[in-house]
């Protein structure tokens, strides 16, 4: 399943590619693209895994960048 959200709040490059990085290391989570210019995140992950990949993409946004939401 892929899914593309909206990001609201402040975030930059560095911040955006720790984010990635970090999600892309979920298991299930085949892909992830956060992009700091359009605020938005791009989870693409296995259907089995993906409600749990995305409950700990949020948690891993407010650990790196507190000020940046996730909008699913």
């Amino acid at each position: 399943m892929r899914k593309v959200m909206k990001l609201e709040g402040e975030i930059c490059a560095n911040c955006a590619a720790k984010v990635q990085a970090a999600v892309e290391k979920l298991p299930g989570v085949n892909e992830a693209s956060v992009n700091a210019m359009t605020y938005k995140f791009t989870l693409d992950a296995e259907d089995a895994a993906f409600d749990a990949a995305l409950e700990q993409s949020i948690k891993i946004f407010a650990d790196i960048e507190p000020d940046c939401e996730v909008v699913a």
